[in-house]
């Protein structure tokens, strides 16, 4: 995947830059089922070859084409995946294990060049609010927060999910807790996998530098004011949620006018 994105950002034909970015694994649906994919979120522009300016899209609305990308990226997992065969680093297992076989593998694999694989761009941020609220939902989430959880009855974990192909309406789903806990445990990384990694000019490596000076090359323009909100304190009853201060009152600077008796209404 980073190869794709930087191979095609340095195109001189695409944008001709040397981009930074950031992914995010995700393996994880809504009703917990294996379904690996990564969430990249990109700068809009990167730096020229030398270093001197920063290139922005000729397209203000266009960064990268996603047929071309989706092309290069099925190119290159495939050639990868041939490799990993040929090193044997695959394992099969179950339904798979006639893949074992070199011309059943090799079969299979040029099979997967004839559908098109899918590349999904979503629009830009409208600003650094926008990235810090995207990226909270998938940074350093599990597969299933509590707050889904509704209940284990009789065995069964009771949860809800959002269905996205039912105009994301909210349901309710129960598994039996053998295999809840299974489902769990499929995201559980495995060592050696890392969930976050940067790239390009995000890379750990001098990323400091790097990115003060793409701030000095970048055209001017009016900041968005972030603001951070302080975190709440626990409440002190349930010590789940959090107490959100609504007012504080303030005493009075000038002497309060003479008390005088509302008349009791009333409405019976």
């Amino acid at each position: 995947m980073a190869e794709s994105i930087l191979e095609m950002a340095a195109d001189p034909k695409r944008l001709g830059a040397r981009i930074g970015f950031l992914a995010v694994l995700h393996t994880w649906t809504q009703r917990l089922e294996h379904h690996p994919h990564i969430h990249c979120v990109v700068p809009a522009g990167g730096l020229s070859p030398d270093r001197q300016r920063w290139v922005s899209p000729r397209k203000q609305k266009f960064f990268l084409p996603v047929t071309p990308l989706s092309r290069l990226f099925r190119g290159k997992f495939l050639a990868y995946l041939r490799e990993a065969f040929a090193e044997n680093r695959l394992e099969f297992f179950g339904r798979l294990q006639e893949l074992a076989h070199p011309a059943r593998f090799s079969d299979f694999v040029s099979s997967m060049y004839v559908p098109d694989w899918v590349v999904y761009c979503k629009p830009a941020f409208g600003g650094p609010r926008q990235v810090l609220q995207y990226l909270a939902r998938y940074t350093h989430r599990v597969a299933i927060s509590n707050g889904r959880l509704l209940g284990l009855d009789h065995g069964q974990v009771r949860f809800r999910w959002r269905d996205s192909q039912d105009h994301n309406q909210i349901k309710e789903m129960s598994l039996d807790a053998v295999e809840f806990t299974g489902r769990f445990l499929l995201h559980v990384l495995p060592s050696g996998f890392v969930k976050i990694r940067h790239f390009g000019f995000l890379f750990n490596r001098n990323r400091k530098a790097i990115i003060q000076h793409c701030r000095e090359l970048l055209p001017p323009f009016t900041a968005e004011v972030m603001i951070v909100e302080p975190r709440h304190p626990l409440c002190p009853v349930c010590k789940v949620g959090h107490l959100h201060v609504i007012d504080r009152g303030h005493r009075p600077t000038t002497v309060a006018a003479p008390y005088q008796a509302v008349p009791a209404l009333d409405s019976s």
